[in-house]
């Protein structure tokens, strides 16, 4: 049975044998007394006249019973340990789960993820003798906690660390890390993976081609999740006002019947805009719609959505949002007079808020950070707002396009049918006089198509949207079309989305975080939901957080020529997270082999106790034993009383 040391550096204690037999080879220094003869104490004079400060060892019982108490104190304190054995092979990959159902609380308050880390610990403790091993974290993306070690406290440390996630697990990541590590090595290899069994993925085991050992930790729970959420402007049918709609969608996951209410209130206020009670039946999903009216100044602010009462899964009872920009988007012009025609469609939209200004004071003019910008002749490098549209620029770089010559009556070939900007619409028919040629970076960026290149392209960059038409509407039929209203108007709901939202794409934990600053920004603060700040660069009014791995409330904030800052919301509002029931697991080629946390054993027997309780022992009987001896030594110093010789009995006569 292999044995070892959990913890060498008890041994230190051993050095304490060389002072105790030491102790036992000096000579005692004697006092002076004044005896009548020196003839009894002649061996006691010779070992006084030695020059040699030492003696002969002569081995007696109490310095056997101490060396031994001393010995097994030292191993004691070394942690001794046999092992079993229980996990086969030379290279093991430990995978333990860390995604969003890994927080699941138990009825004894326990989550899986503290449940899966006690077994991680067992598994080491498992481990062959000379076996190595290796931690990787498999949240949404998999990550190597430890690489592969021989060390057990190494690897347990790297266990300890490992924490749930708000995020949408995937097993498939982990394991082909774990196999493409293990597959270069020599010996025999297996791969173990901890986890609930509530995978997004139950076919990722699939893929595998090593040997799989499954440990399903936690028990059953039921769970109601929020696992939709969306918040949209619109207008009160009745009393015409601003309206604040929040949508969300409720499931229960478990076997008997709820009932929840489900609350909208405001970021760091208490009272509730609204409520609402569901009752729930098993596997149930209700809608529910939520409205408030916003007040002047709401605009950005955060919005929580929470079901109560709480459940064993804390992460999918509660969703967040923000308070929506009005339906009625800012619109900047630059000239203020410029091309009459665009100007004409823009006003034929209501809930447009159309303003103007010179094309020498855009750069420094009080434009909002939301607003829609249109520039007709020229390409500025850091226009303000947000999304933007320039009309028949000069020719040189404009953004990812260069735009070339100018070519007389160019026929519209083609153009794009998957851009939103020009959805619904035809160009069949429309003549123009002249346009320039545009050059863009892909072929993709050509948005209409001549016979001599490209008169509208995409000159988007990262958190922007931009439009480029190289040729002057009024130069066309193009204005008298309905294409060309209808052209507009996409554009302009292209931008009220972006407003909308404020970031590029969902907010959504275990996903990069895109959020559009102004262009000439080059770093962000960012405080995080638990409070945490972080620096991060900015790119061409762009900034990416890697990986959103709690959901909550993100605060970004810049400084420059147009300080601001944004509230971005994350959700994890996943079906495959709030579904907590272990899913039936996908097997490929590879053999796996599915058993529970409770039956993994602990294969390591510590044996310091009982090494300690005989050292104890040892000294007990030390003590007696040296007690012992000076009892008698007493009593042999003493000699015994005379006997008394017997006396007649008074009052009686010797015959």
């Amino acid at each position: 049975m292999p044995f070892e040391l959990r913890s060498p550096g008890g041994l230190w204690l051993l050095g304490l044998i060389a002072p105790l037999v030491l102790l036992y080879v000096l000579r005692i220094r004697r006092q002076r007394l004044r005896v009548p003869s020196t003839w009894l104490w002649g061996a006691a004079q010779r070992d006084l006249l030695a020059k040699s400060p030492f003696k002969r060892l002569v081995v007696q019982v109490p310095l056997i019973l101490q060396l031994l108490a001393l010995i097994l104190l030292a191993l004691a304190l070394g942690r001794p340990a046999t092992r079993g054995g229980a996990i086969t092979g030379d290279h093991v990959a430990i995978i333990i789960d860390t995604s969003a159902s890994m927080s699941a609380k138990g009825p004894d308050g326990k989550t899986r993820i503290e449940r899966a880390k006690k077994s991680a610990h067992d598994v080491i403790r498992s481990l062959g003798p000379g076996a190595d091993a290796m931690i990787v974290d498999a949240g949404r993306n998999a990550l190597i906690a430890s690489p592969l070690d021989r060390y057990p406290r190494r690897l347990d440390a790297a266990v300890d660390s490992l924490r749930a996630r708000d995020v949408e697990g995937d097993l498939g990541r982990a394991l082909a890390i774990a196999s493409d590590r293990l597959r270069q090595l020599p010996g025999e290899k297996r791969i173990v993976v901890l986890t609930d069994g509530a995978l997004a993925h139950p076919e990722s085991l699939a893929s595998a081609t090593l040997p799989i050992d499954v440990i399903r930790v936690g028990s059953a729970v039921d769970n109601v999740a929020m696992v939709r959420v969306d918040v949209r402007s619109g207008q009160d049918p009745a009393t015409h006002h601003d309206q604040v709609q929040g949508f969300a969608l409720i499931a229960n996951y478990g076997t008997r019947k709820r009932s929840v209410f489900v609350t909208l209130r405001q970021r760091n206020v208490s009272e509730p805009l609204a409520s609402r009670r569901l009752q729930l039946a098993p596997g149930e999903r209700a809608p529910v719609v939520l409205t408030f009216e916003p007040a002047p100044g709401d605009a950005g602010t955060g919005l929580v959505m929470q079901l109560s009462p709480g459940d064993a899964v804390a992460v999918d009872d509660r969703a967040y949002a923000r308070v929506p920009a009005g339906r009625k988007i800012p619109v900047v012009m630059a000239p203020e007079n410029a091309n009459p025609w665009f100007k004409r469609a823009l006003l034929a939209d209501p809930d447009v808020d159309l303003m103007g200004t010179s094309l020498a004071a855009l750069p420094k003019a009080d434009v909002p950070p939301d607003a829609l910008v249109v520039v007709d002749g020229a390409c500025p490098a850091n226009a303000p707002g947000a999304d933007l549209v320039i009309l028949d620029p000069p020719a040189g770089r404009c953004r990812t396009s260069v735009v070339g010559r100018r070519i007389d009556k160019p026929a519209i070939t083609s153009w794009s049918k998957s851009d939103p900007r020009l959805r619904f619409l035809t160009l069949d028919g429309v003549e123009l006089l002249s346009a320039r040629r545009v050059e863009t970076d892909g072929p993709a960026d050509s948005l209409v198509r001549a016979r001599e290149g490209t008169v509208i392209s995409d000159i988007s960059m990262p958190g922007r949207s931009a439009t480029l038409v190289s040729f002057d509407v009024g130069d066309s039929n193009w204005p008298l079309k309905a294409s060309f209203v209808l052209f507009v108007r996409n554009i302009v709901e292209l931008a009220r989305s972006h407003r909308a939202r404020g970031i590029i794409g969902p907010a959504r934990t275990g996903q990069p975080m895109r959020v559009r600053v102004p262009p000439d920004v080059s770093r962000v603060s960012i405080e995080k939901p638990g409070g945490e700040r972080m620096q991060v660069p900015a790119r061409g009014g762009l900034v990416v957080v890697p990986e959103v791995a709690k959901a909550g409330f993100y605060f970004v904030s810049w400084k420059g020529a147009r300080p601001g800052s944004v509230v971005v919301a994350a959700n994890l509002t996943s079906d495959a997270e709030s579904d907590t029931r272990p899913k039936k697991l996908v097997q490929g080629r590879a053999a796996v082999t599915v058993s529970s946390a409770a039956k993994v054993a602990d294969a390591r027997t510590d044996w310091s106790w009982l090494l300690a309780l005989l050292a104890l022992g040892f000294i007990v009987f030390d003590v007696w034993w040296l007690t012992r001896r000076a009892r008698t030594r007493a009593s042999l110093a003493q000699p015994p009383k005379p006997r008394l010789p017997d006396r007649p009995r008074a009052g009686r006569s010797a015959v």
